[in-house]
C-alpha cells in the first residue's frame, strides 16, 4: 500500500504542487480578494525569516498590518524585521525569539503575549523542521514532533483566549501533500518504533496538523482555521532538509511566493470567511485529506484521541 501512496502522490504532485501547477490555479484567482486593508489588525506568523513565512510577513505588511514575527535566530530573524520594514514602510513589525521545539518556551511566550492584553487578529503556523536523525531535545521529546506538532499545539491552544476577543479570528497551519502518504499512527508519534526523517515530517508536520486544524474547527467554530499546502516551492529548508528532492525536482518548483499565496489568501480575504471551518486547502481551493483507495483514513476516536495525547503532554509544561 505505501507503494501505491507514494506513486500516487507523485503523481498528484506532478501534476498539481508544482510551478506549473501554480500558474494553472491562478489564471483563475480574483485579484479583488486582496485589495484589503488591515491596519488595523494584528497577525504572528512563526518561521517568518525566510521561505513561505518571510514572504507571508511582507505581503501582509504592505497591506499594513501589525506583523509578530516568531523566530528562533536572532541574527536572521533581525536581518528579515528590518527588510520587511524597508521593502513596506510599515514600521509595526515585531521579532520575537521562540524556539518550537522548547515546550516550556513556547508556553512562556504565548501566556505572556495573551497576559499583556496584545490584540490579535491571525496566528499563522509555519515554522517546521525535518531532522533526518533522530534527535531529542532537554524535554525529551523527539525534536521533529516537539517543534512541528506539540509546539504549534501549545501556541495556538494558548493564543485561542486572545484569537476569540475578535471577530473573524483565523488560524492557519502551513502543512505540506506529503501527509498524503501518512495515516495516523497513534503508537508512533514520536517516531518511537521507527524514524525516518521524511515520513516523520509528514506524519507531525502534515497529517496530524491537518487532524488538529478539523478539531479545533469544531471545538472552537467562533475562530476560522484553515489548513494549508503551500505546493512544492523552492524554499531554504527544502534545499537543505530534503537536498536529493531537490536536485530532482529543482526546476520544477514553484517561488517562495506561490508557496505563500494561499496563506496570504486565507489570512486576508473576504472570501475565505466564507469557506467551511476546518479545510485543507492548496491554491486557494479547499482539497480532499486523503488520496483515492490510499487507506489513510482514521476514526473521529482516533482523531480525538490524538487531541488528548497532545493536550496531556502540554499541561506537563504549563506548571
Amino acid at each position: 500500500m505505501s507503494i501505491y501512496r507514494n506513486l500516487a502522490f507523485l503523481a498528484k504532485g506532478l501534476r498539481e504542487f508544482g510551478e506549473s501547477g501554480y500558474k494553472s490555479a491562478s489564471k483563475n484567482f480574483n485579484p479583488a480578494d486582496l485589495e484589503v486593508d488591515v491596519s488595523n489588525e494584528a497577525f504572528m506568523i512563526t518561521g517568518a525569516n525566510s521561505g513561505i513565512g518571510y514572504s507571508t510577513a511582507l505581503a501582509i505588511a504592505k497591506k499594513g498590518g501589525t506583523v509578530h514575527m516568531v523566530c528562533r535566530n536572532q541574527e536572521r530573524g533581525e536581518k528579515a524585521k528590518q527588510t520587511i520594514i524597508e521593502e513596506s514602510k510599515n514600521e509595526n513589525i515585531h521579532l520575537h525569539l521562540v524556539d518550537m521545539s522548547d515546550t516550556r518556551g513556547v508556553f512562556k511566550f504565548a501566556k505572556g503575549f495573551v497576559d499583556e492584553q496584545k490584540h490579535l487578529n491571525v496566528l499563522v503556523n509555519n515554522a517546521g523542521v525535518m531532522h533526518n536523525t533522530r534527535e531529542v531535545t532537554e524535554e525529551g521529546l523527539e525534536k521533529n514532533f516537539a517543534t512541528n506538532s506539540l509546539g504549534t499545539y501549545v501556541l495556538t491552544s494558548t493564543l485561542i483566549p486572545l484569537l476569540s476577543r475578535n471577530e473573524n479570528a483565523r488560524v492557519i497551519t502551513v502543512s505540506s501533500g506529503g501527509m498524503y502518504t501518512q495515516k495516523l499512527d497513534l503508537k508512533n508519534l514520536q517516531s518511537e518504533k521507527s524514524f525516518d526523517g521524511t515520513y516523520s515530517y509528514a506524519h507531525q508536520k502534515q497529517r496530524q496538523q491537518v487532524i488538529m486544524t478539523e478539531q479545533w474547527a469544531k471545538k472552537f467554530p467562533e475562530i476560522h482555521f484553515y489548513c494549508m499546502h503551500p505546493g512544492w516551492a523552492d524554499t531554504p529548508s527544502v534545499r537543505t532538509a530534503m537536498p536529493d528532492f531537490y536536485s530532482t525536482f529543482k526546476n520544477r518548483l514553484r517561488q517562495p511566493e506561490g508557496g505563500a499565496d494561499t496563506v496570504i489568501w486565507l489570512a486576508l480575504s473576504k472570501t475565505a470567511l466564507e469557506e467551511k471551518n476546518g479545510q485543507f486547502y492548496l491554491d486557494r481551493k479547499a482539497q480532499n485529506t486523503h488520496l483515492s483507495l490510499a487507506s489513510t483514513r482514521c476514526t473521529e476516536g482516533e482523531k480525538q484521541k490524538l487531541m488528548t495525547i497532545l493536550e496531556e503532554m502540554a499541561e506537563q509544561f504549563r506548571k
